[in-house]
């Protein structure tokens, strides 16, 4: 009579860091069983699966050193290292050890508070921030992109490297000229770079921000002013780049000085011009690649941060659009 083996695995955690895995009274337990797919057990500093899985050893070291980082961790950011973990087991491709070199930068500080990429492609776009002169980040909603370009952003006014931030983005989405909307440039301008000051607002409280716009080095400006200026020492975001038209975007980015930095950030499938194939957003990036010093970052659904559901929606759209093709 045949006999049923169950295959167990234990992981043992080092330096009393298994709280920080479990959190307080094994809170995180049930969770990680519901995205493993199998009882685990606790005994101590240990922790036993009871069925076959490749990516539990890989997930436990992973989030026993994002433990030692930033203590109790939660849901959230066990799911992001979950995925990280499964994208990497998915892909076979060991593009970190040949890339190893070229690997700068792995985190932002701003103010004391340490910024941590949650998923391999926004390791890669804070990597790309530090090592060129122009990046574009392209991908879904809810990815990371605007908040990692707003925290660079801070991390090199805040160190002395740049003298200011530029924030822009074209005002195509309401169908209305600035000069219909009530108040002064930066007040009409407001609804249109909420999305950047959201970004802020999670790294400075609001009298830190005041005090960055009132002493210049916070600029926000439409896109349409941009022409004739050199930006030179300052850090320039172009957030919404997909609904730039393709003179847009070259006058754009020849403003941009030696000192500085751009940041274009834009999600393609949300294109508000008339006509989708006039984005300079998505042309820059067909054509500018192999320029030396410009970096292009692809994100898609696997990096969604903003939570489990929205992550679930940007795939189901992503999937009803490929089939549509």
């Amino acid at each position: 009579m045949g006999e049923n083996i169950v295959m167990a695995e234990t992981y043992v955690f080092g330096d009393d860091s298994a709280e920080s895995v479990l959190g307080p009274n094994d809170r995180n337990l049930s969770y990680l069983e519901l995205i493993l797919g199998s009882d685990l057990a606790v005994r101590g500093d240990s922790l036993t699966i009871f069925r076959n899985n490749n990516k539990f050893l890989p997930l436990m070291k992973r989030l026993e050193e994002k433990g030692r980082e930033r203590g109790v961790l939660d849901e959230g950011e066990i799911y992001m290292e979950f995925q990280a973990v499964s994208q990497e087991l998915e892909e076979e491709e060991k593009v970190e050890v040949t890339n190893k070199d070229r690997v700068v930068k792995e985190t932002i500080s701003v103010l004391g508070k340490t910024v941590w990429p949650k998923t391999k492609n926004q390791k890669e776009f804070i990597n790309a921030l530090a090592s060129n002169q122009i990046i574009f980040a392209s991908g879904p909603a809810g990815t990371g992109k605007t908040f990692l370009a707003i925290a660079y952003a801070l991390e090199e006014v805040f160190s002395g490297r740049k003298n200011k931030i530029v924030m822009t983005r074209p005002v195509v989405e309401a169908g209305e000229s600035l000069g219909f909307l009530p108040g002064d440039l930066s007040q009409k301008l407001n609804p249109y770079l909420r999305p950047l000051y959201d970004a802020m607002d999670l790294l400075l409280n609001p009298q830190q921000i005041k005090r960055l716009e009132e002493n210049g080095t916070i600029e926000i400006a439409p896109l349409a002013y941009m022409r004739g200026r050199s930006l030179n020492n300052s850090v320039v975001i172009l957030d919404e780049a997909q609904n730039t038209t393709s003179g847009q975007m070259r006058m754009f980015l020849t403003r941009i000085g030696e000192s500085s930095t751009a940041v274009i950030t834009g999600d393609p499938t949300q294109i508000d011009l008339p006509k989708k194939s006039d984005s300079g957003f998505t042309e820059a990036m067909s054509i500018l690649c192999g320029i030396e010093s410009l970096s292009v970052v692809r994100f898609s659904h696997r990096d969604t941060v903003r939570s489990r559901i929205v992550r679930e929606i940007v795939k189901a759209y992503s999937l009803e659009e490929n089939d549509g093709k």
